[in-house]
């Protein structure tokens, strides 16, 4: 059976995501001392093929969107986060890294919220025809 090198490569791929994604939220937790992101979660990481980008995708806990001032302590702790990952990582090259707010929590909350609304309202409708 022959494997694709591009198969092979994807699967890195996702290897070296999953351990950025542990890795960084480490880093994050217990070395970055910026108070502006200490409630952020690391959601995701796709990386490139060749292992040279990575996005990092995160949430604020407790809310939709991204506040300026969390997105401002990721920006000044990127270099450092790098950095780290760069001694915990056995890998040629350290991906360059870029923080992306995950707006899928925000849309799941809201299609929850209005999957609920359209449940109460049925409950309300139901009600009145008895």
């Amino acid at each position: 059976m022959r494997i694709r090198a591009s198969t092979m490569n994807f699967k890195r791929a996702d290897r070296v995501a999953e351990l950025i994604m542990t890795e960084t939220s480490d880093i994050i937790f217990k070395q970055v001392r910026d108070p502006r992101v200490q409630t952020v979660t690391i959601t995701s990481v796709k990386v490139t093929d060749d292992l040279r980008n990575a996005k990092i995708f995160f949430v604020e806990m407790g809310k939709d969107d991204c506040s300026p001032e969390m997105k401002a302590g990721l920006e000044k702790a990127t270099s450092f986060v790098r950095r780290e990952l760069g001694k915990r990582l056995q890998l040629r090259f350290v991906p360059e890294i870029m923080f992306v707010h995950d707006q899928s929590f925000g849309y799941g909350n809201r299609i929850d919220k209005l999957l609920a609304d359209i449940a109460r309202q049925g409950k309300e409708d139901d009600n009145r025809d008895y």
